[in-house]
């Protein structure tokens, strides 16, 4: 078995895959750490993805899973972190929110204590679980999922879909990140509408703030724009002062991989063999990763 794609969504299903005592292979375009989630904030909240109602118990199913890992936060990256969603009300969300323990509305908005996830301390906690579980990691470049050598293809490609499939409907999100010292900020916070292509955001990390942020459909670029910076550190810092004088240590853009609906399917190939898809996660692929994953390893057992 073959998983393509080795981001959060594909080397978590194939950790899943693995533990479950299949023989699998990941075929990576690039390392984990070079990866659109790599430069992800790592706050779990569905954010840019649809369906609502499969996305909150996807959600909720990692969630449980992320609470578990934060008992150990220096080895898998993952800690509860207090914070605020400002502007948001219960009501504007769907039923999955009822069952996020702690999730309360405050004058600002709703305040919570949700996993915050340390990407590059995760995904390489990844990477050693699924080596544990006898799996390997290949730099492979895939041109044509019905060529990859395997009985059964995991396709998580996330926005490579776009043309390896292909599939249009998967479409860029441009987000921009600024990453500055921390002057001693311990919560997040978010202030975000999905009608707008900026956000004010800022994401506490171990070593680091991590201040967003855009949100420009369509956008391919991923080259950090100077002007948009300046307009993010600004927007934060209009919410805490301090963050007007912390020093920048650099500068990250992801393209999220939006789509109309998460696609998560079995699709029979001319040849027999089994492909399954599981991309199109938009700003959420770590807040669904480990509820996708498990539907998607169900998905790739032979049909009863």
């Amino acid at each position: 078995m073959i998983v393509v794609g080795g981001g959060v969504v594909g080397l978590t299903t194939a950790v899943v895959l693995a533990e479950s005592g299949q023989q699998v292979r990941v075929w990576a375009r690039e390392a984990a750490e070079h990866t659109t989630s790599a430069v992800a904030g790592g706050l779990w909240w569905p954010y840019r993805i649809e369906p609502e109602p499969l996305v909150g118990a996807w959600a909720l199913e990692s969630l449980a899973v992320y609470e578990e890992l934060a008992a150990r936060p220096q080895e898998s990256g993952v800690r509860l972190v207090e914070g605020v969603h400002e502007g948001t009300r219960l009501d504007e969300l769907g039923a999955w929110a009822d069952r996020v323990a702690g999730l309360r509305e405050v004058p600002a908005g709703l305040e919570a204590r949700l996993p915050v996830i340390d990407m590059p301390v995760h995904l390489a906690w990844l990477r050693e679980r699924f080596a544990r579980a006898g799996g390997t990691v290949e730099e492979r470049e895939v041109s044509d999922l019905a060529a990859v050598p395997a009985g059964v293809v995991v396709n998580c490609t996330g926005l490579g879909a776009h043309s390896l499939v292909p599939d249009p409907a998967v479409h860029p999100v441009r987000g921009q990140l600024v990453v500055v010292e921390n002057p001693g900020i311990t919560s997040w916070y978010t202030s975000a509408k999905h009608s707008d292509d900026t956000s004010t955001y800022f994401i506490p990390q171990p070593d680091r703030l991590l201040l967003g942020g855009t949100a420009q459909d369509g956008a391919w670029s991923l080259e950090p724009d100077p002007a948009t910076a300046a307009a993010i550190v600004a927007r934060c810092a209009a919410v805490r002062p301090e963050i007007a004088g912390a020093r920048v240590l650099g500068h990250r853009v992801g393209l999220r991989p939006v789509r109309p609906a998460v696609r998560l399917e079995r699709q029979c190939l001319p040849d027999g063999r089994v492909l399954v898809h599981n991309y199109g996660h938009g700003g959420a692929g770590i807040t669904v990763a480990w509820g996708c994953a498990r539907e998607a390893a169900g998905l790739t057992r032979p049909a009863a």
